[in-house]
């Protein structure tokens, strides 16, 4: 088997190779959309465009997505293959590549190691320019090496072109040049924007149910777009669940085929989120408790409060004991803030009433504040101390 290296493990450097040749391709889909001009639009092919367009986007949703990222229901080998073909026909690399680089994100969603976060990188590299990275160009096999296994998926990330390009040729087959042109370029070109929309959109614009630690959000009109991804904040509070609309009126046709599959004996053992995720009753892990608590942490002006304590301290005789107990005991900062004249440090009120204007509700809201005050006491002392 091939062996395969993945980079993004590291923080991205400041400048990359965004120049990258291997995505040209990538370029010419959207300038072949433009040979419209010279085609024309007939009705087979914009019917074309649009059933095209509908099948591989749910081709993403319920393949690379639901299935192989986060293998929210089982089905046969023979239908797995199918569906990595479907989801393959849409030119974003293969199956391995996608559901390794979603791992991947999820790991790492919206922190410094995430490959595609607005909130690191800016709304058009999340969006579209993180593809052009060269780094992103590799695969790490270890983060899908349950689907590695299979010598067909393997056969397909090697020659990941080939649904697409067998594809665009029933395109041309079936309505000529419009066919190829609208039916498989505008609907491929369509499809990239309505995915990457998920990446990019859906964790700027929307509404946040869940704390998550991210900055994922539900937003019905893409959900509407991509046939049930766009409820991307109810996805991150339980990844594993086959049904992303938690709420009876949140669409999810994505869900709804699923289902529907499921009654024929297609696919089987679909997971539901529990009924304490749905009542948003569930109990959040360390990890997300810590980047919750990390995101209060961020609305508050450290420099600020350090300059502030550190005016206090001058005025105290025991100015650099309190200096050295707060380097030397780090965890023990807060009973030596304590000493100083207030006011110097935010209370654990100030921290409550910061939590809760940027999260959501969640069982532990009390976890989240008495992690960020610790970790605001933290920050602070280590800036005093640096600054002293």
């Amino acid at each position: 088997m091939t062996e395969f290296q993945d980079h993004t493990s590291d923080v991205p450097p400041e400048h990359d190779d965004i120049v990258y040749p291997q995505e040209l391709p990538f370029v010419a889909a959207h300038l072949a959309c433009f040979a419209a001009i010279w085609t024309g639009i007939t009705w087979q092919a914009a019917a074309l465009g649009i059933g095209l367009y509908w099948l591989r986007m749910f081709g993403i949703g319920a393949g690379y997505h639901r299935y192989f990222s986060h293998r929210a229901y089982k089905t046969s080998r023979a239908f797995q293959f199918a569906l990595a073909c479907l989801a393959q026909s849409t030119a974003q690399k293969s199956v391995l590549w996608w559901g390794a680089k979603h791992r991947h994100h999820h790991l790492f969603s919206d922190m410094p190691n995430d490959v595609h976060s607005p909130r690191q990188s800016g709304f058009f590299y999340a969006h579209v320019g993180w593809i052009f990275a060269k780094r992103n160009d590799t695969t790490d096999l270890v983060k899908i090496v349950d689907f590695a296994r299979y010598p067909e998926l393997v056969w397909l990330h090697k020659y990941e072109v080939v649904p697409a390009v067998v594809l665009a040729l029933i395109c041309f087959a079936l309505a000529g040049w419009p066919g190829l042109v609208v039916g498989f370029f505008w609907s491929t070109v369509a499809v990239y924007h309505g995915t990457f929309c998920i990446n990019s959109l859906a964790h700027v614009h929307g509404r946040k149910r869940y704390v998550t630690g991210d900055d994922s959000r539900n937003n019905w009109l893409l959900a509407i777009m991509t046939m049930g991804e766009g409820w991307h904040n109810n996805h991150h509070a339980y990844q594993s669940s086959v049904r992303q609309g938690f709420r009876w009126w949140e669409i999810d046709p994505t869900f709804y085929i699923l289902l529907g599959l499921s009654k024929l004996g297609v696919v089987w053992d679909l997971k539901s989120p529990p009924e304490a995720v749905l009542r948003n009753e569930h109990k959040l892990g360390a990890r997300v408790v810590n980047k919750a608590a990390a995101d209060v942490v961020a609305t508050f002006n450290v420099d600020l409060i350090a300059a502030r304590v550190n005016q206090a301290l001058a005025t105290l005789p025991n100015a650099a004991d309190l200096r050295a107990r707060l380097a030397d005991a780090q965890h023990r900062a807060a009973d030596v803030l304590a000493a100083l004249p207030a006011p110097h440090m935010p209370t654990r009120d100030e921290v409550s009433a910061a939590a809760a204007r940027i999260l959501a509700r969640t069982p532990s809201i009390d976890d989240v504040i008495d992690r960020a005050h610790q970790m605001l006491i933290e920050k602070v002392s280590r800036c005093v101390v640096a600054n002293a």
